[in-house]
């Protein structure tokens, strides 16, 4: 009797009979131009670059499969053009930077920032006569990062900002921003962020308590997932003694989460704290994703060096050995493969962030084909609210376990909707 081949089989030794040829979700994977999730991304701000990577040389990039050049000309201004001379082909990563463009080193063609030609070699005409403009698109600098739009011109976006900005006591470190590149897509890692049980097992329980995070934090909390107007944040409530301690998490469409802190156990009630982390994972192509960092800073509790430390720990920076002995998100994240492949795995009721995640996706996937905004975009400059919080409020426990656990789902979503973070002092 021959069995049936599954994705995973249902009775012991019976590797043989699993399916191994499963294909990925390219609905939400692929990200180049006209796949639906590309389509996606093209009409939302992405950050391509620091500005410290930006010299007196072209800098070649690759983003959403794409092949580019960003260069800042004499002026100051930045360009983000097509990598390929209109003229020849010839890459414009060798060309020469100038006052006003860049010019190809091949013949001499020479583009504005936005793509179109001041001069033709040596002032020769066009063959056809005609006027043509290299592929370019629009760029803006957020502090020292350097942020591109690629969809249709029309349909521009006004740049979002976020009301972590209007935080007077919040500043953004400058000169401490840093990105790194991970070998496999970006929505295995994007979605890393939806799934706060990995930091209980990954990070406190399996291999030993790793730095900048509180022994607390392996304790299993109140999890909650909450769609809102910019994407998710999820909810999740402790109880250490008398106190209840509300982390709040958010993830924006499409591709961007902002971190709380995680490395003070809580010891006194009536203290908040914003996020200390801002993160994007940007897709070079399919298999490879840039991670671009932007670190806050509370005047009234500085950042400590681990938590700079931990803002760039997804990095392929150890020895294989280390990663084994004490794997961290990277080891994870590229464990999975290349591409993540989603009919292999087995979900439970604590990947309803990753599950819900995806289907927002679907839903933003379904708004571009209508021709529909997808979420998260402002056309009337209303910046997005960032919940993102670690909060610690007087709470002692109630006498039943149920009624506690409860209790401490609604404290959970009382903090996340309310501005209380704002009004309490920090840690």
């Amino acid at each position: 009797m021959t069995s049936v081949a599954t994705a995973n089989p249902t009775q012991a030794y019976n590797a043989y009979n699993s399916v191994r040829d499963l294909k990925p979700d390219d609905e939400l994977t692929r990200v180049g131009r006209g796949t639906p999730m590309g389509e996606v991304f093209r009409r939302y701000w992405q950050p391509v670059a620091n500005i410290a990577e930006v010299g007196d040389l072209p800098l070649k990039l690759r983003i959403l499969g794409e092949d580019l050049v960003l260069f800042r000309n004499g002026k100051g201004a930045y360009g983000l053009v097509e990598q390929r001379c209109a003229h020849r082909g010839a890459s414009l990563e060798y060309g020469v930077i100038s006052d006003q463009g860049l010019r190809c080193a091949y013949h001499g063609f020479h583009y504005a920032p936005d793509g179109t030609i001041l001069e033709t070699g040596a002032g020769a005409p066009l063959a056809n006569g005609g006027k043509i403009c290299l592929g370019a698109y629009p760029v803006q600098q957020f502090h020292d990062v350097i942020f591109a739009y690629f969809g249709p011109p029309e349909l521009k976006p006004p740049f979002p900002l976020t009301d972590v900005t209007d935080d007077p006591h919040l500043t953004v470190e400058t000169g401490h921003l840093r990105d790194c590149i991970n070998e496999s897509n970006w929505l295995q890692i994007h979605e890393n962020a939806m799934d706060p049980i990995h930091t209980m097992f990954l990070h406190g329980i399996m291999t030993g308590l790793q730095r900048g995070f509180t022994p607390a934090m392996a304790e299993p909390p109140q999890m909650q997932f909450i769609e809102n107007e910019n994407g998710m944040h999820y909810i999740a409530t402790r109880r250490v003694g008398d106190l209840a301690w509300v982390r709040v998490l958010d993830v924006m469409m499409p591709n961007m989460g902002f971190i709380p802190p995680s490395g003070d156990t809580p010891t006194k009630a009536g203290v908040s704290q914003r996020p200390i982390l801002c993160a994007w994972a940007v897709p070079i192509d399919d298999y490879n994703t840039k991670r671009i960092y932007i670190l806050f800073n509370d005047d009234r509790k500085p950042l400590t060096q681990i938590q700079r430390e931990r803002a760039f720990a997804q990095a392929n920076d150890r020895s294989y050995e280390e990663g084994q002995r004490h794997p961290g998100d990277y080891e994870m994240m590229m464990s999975q493969g290349k591409i993540a492949i989603h009919a292999y795995e087995n979900l439970t009721s604590t990947d309803y962030g990753v599950i819900g995640l995806r289907q927002l996706y679907r839903e933003c996937i379904r708004a571009v084909r209508e021709g529909r905004d997808p979420m998260g975009i402002h056309r009337d400059g209303t910046k997005l609210r960032v919940r993102t919080q670690n909060t610690i409020i007087s709470k002692p426990a109630e006498a039943d376990a149920e009624a506690d656990r409860l209790m401490l789902k609604q404290l959970g979503r009382e903090v996340a909707d309310s501005d209380l973070l704002h009004t309490l002092p920090p840690v």
